[in-house]
């Protein structure tokens, strides 16, 4: 990949940057969260890892260390930790509460490998000798180079193991998961199929250097492709699945909220406004939601004393004779005895002297539960039932 300005690699750097800045204010609100802070030490990681890759950083390294190739180790111990924070991610991501200590455990083990990588990669090349520059072709230039030919085949080695391991721990994950965590998976795993075929085409050119062949456009452009979207669609695929559940717990919100107004319209003249909009249009759901559901509450509390005995009963009991689910006929009978109360305090409100308050009122079951209000939100605004009565009222 001939990329003399760093563009290829800095722009999805600054993307993956992007998504985990998103993701800060959650690990603020959430410190002790050990998968947040996996899931934000990958994304730091991969950006590191496209930002040192970039040919004018690798330049910028050399020149300010003073050292030729200084570049080399910087990059092999941030992919190797990112390679680790992958394997620490999914062991986090696909455990539960009771394998936390087990998970522990791994973790721990995973850290430590790596961190003896690095060190190793580091130690191997400050014993080496790499006097000429090489910013495409180390790995092939510096094949049969006592120490420096170690590190870069313990680097590799490495990041095969760490391949291997993430493909399949991904693969057998999947098979029991589905929807927006299964294509996660997915892409993880297609990625370091790709990594796989880097680490072929490395070994490749440096096998061919060894045998007085010269084969290191695999090295040199094969493998630098490969390495870049690899590393995307890692990075993609953790982050898909919790950008999906974030999406779909907005629409869930956002959902109810609409499924609520029927019934916030009809308690309107009943309710008071618990909680002030501040920020206008801009105001986040959960406020908007809570407000509406804390509302109708306050409503259905306002007009209970004008429940009328047995309407809800026999509105249940006729709603089951005809074979509606006992849930849904629960809605209806309440959203009957519900428009009722409204009519009569309406009058109360209107006419003094007017129908009053019964000494005992029925107990409505469907707020007790959010799906409940639901429910009976529909009812009012489609029960057959429900429009009846009110002609009849």
């Amino acid at each position: 990949m001939n990329d003399s300005n760093g563009l290829g690699f800095y722009l999805p750097g600054a993307l993956l940057l992007l998504a985990a800045c998103l993701k800060l204010p959650a690990l603020w609100r959430n410190p002790r969260d050990e998968l947040l802070r996996s899931v934000l030490a990958l994304l730091f990681l991969a950006t590191a890892v496209f930002a040192a890759t970039a040919i004018p950083t690798l330049v910028a390294v050399n020149r300010l260390t003073g050292v030729p190739n200084a570049a080399a180790p910087l990059v092999f111990s941030l992919i190797t930790a990112f390679s680790g924070a992958n394997i620490v991610l999914i062991f986090r991501w696909s455990s539960g509460p009771q394998d936390a200590e087990h998970t522990r455990r791994r973790s721990r083990l995973c850290n430590i490998v790596t961190l003896a990588v690095i060190v190793a990669v580091n130690v191997l090349f400050a014993l080496g000798e790499a006097p000429v520059e090489r910013l495409r072709d180390l790995d092939t230039y510096y094949a049969c180079t006592p120490y420096i030919r170690e590190m870069i085949l313990l680097y590799l080695a490495a990041h095969t193991t760490a391949a291997v391991t993430m493909t399949f721990l991904c693969r057998r994950w999947a098979r029991e998961v589905r929807g927006a965590l299964r294509a996660g998976l997915g892409l993880i795993a297609f990625g370091y199929v790709l990594n796989l075929l880097y680490d072929i085409a490395k070994f490749s050119a440096i096998g061919a250097r060894w045998a007085g062949g010269d084969w290191d456009v695999l090295g040199t452009e094969v493998a630098p492709a490969l390495a870049s979207v690899s590393a995307l669609l890692v990075a993609t695929g953790f982050v898909l699945p919790l950008v999906s559940q974030h999406v779909m717990s907005r629409w869930g919100m956002w959902r109810r909220y609409a499924q609520l107004r029927p019934l916030s319209r009809e308690l309107r003249g009943a309710t008071r406004r618990s909680i002030a909009l501040g920020g206008g249009p801009w105001t986040p759901i959960e406020i908007r939601l809570t407000q509406r559901e804390s509302d109708i509450h306050d409503g259905i509390l306002t007009v209970s004393p004008y429940l009328r005995s047995g309407v809800r009963e026999t509105v249940l009991r006729e709603e089951l004779e005809a074979g509606r689910p006992a849930d849904e006929a629960a809605a209806v009978a309440d959203a009957v005895a519900l428009a009722m109360a409204i009519t009569l305090w309406d009058r109360a409100r209107d006419t003094p002297g007017g129908s009053g308050p019964q000494a005992a009122s029925p107990v409505l079951t469907s707020p007790n539960s959010p799906a409940g209000l639901v429910r009976m939100s529909r009812a009012l605004a489609k029960s057959p039932t429900v429009r009846s009565f009110r002609q009849a009222v």
